[in-house]
């Protein structure tokens, strides 16, 4: 094995061995006694298995604020623009299958 291979290698290691150190585990019992505790841990980032008999159940994890497409932002911003019809015309072959040679011809 080549010294970088072997370098990579180790730093990985340390690397998941960092993230096991972060998760921590909780019996079911103990995780409902002590509910607001995990709570301020998990606030901190750390994602906590809850678990029953030993056997992982769920987890405590951060929570992500959800993102996504604002679809009346959109129409808002296009009819300020006096954008009525952002798609005006769709070709009738649209959808139909490319020719096989179509990537390997030069563009006209």
């Amino acid at each position: 094995m080549l010294k970088s291979e072997f370098s990579g290698l180790t730093m990985w290691l340390h690397v998941a061995t960092l993230a096991r150190a972060i998760m921590k585990s909780v019996s079911i019992r103990d995780a409902k006694n002590r509910l607001t505790e995990l709570a301020r841990e998990v606030e901190e980032g750390e994602t906590i298995v809850v678990t029953r008999s030993g056997r992982p159940i769920f987890d405590l994890v951060p929570h992500k604020k959800q993102g996504g497409l604002n679809l009346a932002a959109g129409k808002t911003y296009l009819r300020s623009k006096g954008i009525k019809n952002p798609v005006p015309y769709i070709a009738e072959d649209f959808d139909e299958a490319l020719p096989e040679d179509f990537l390997l011809r030069r563009l006209s």
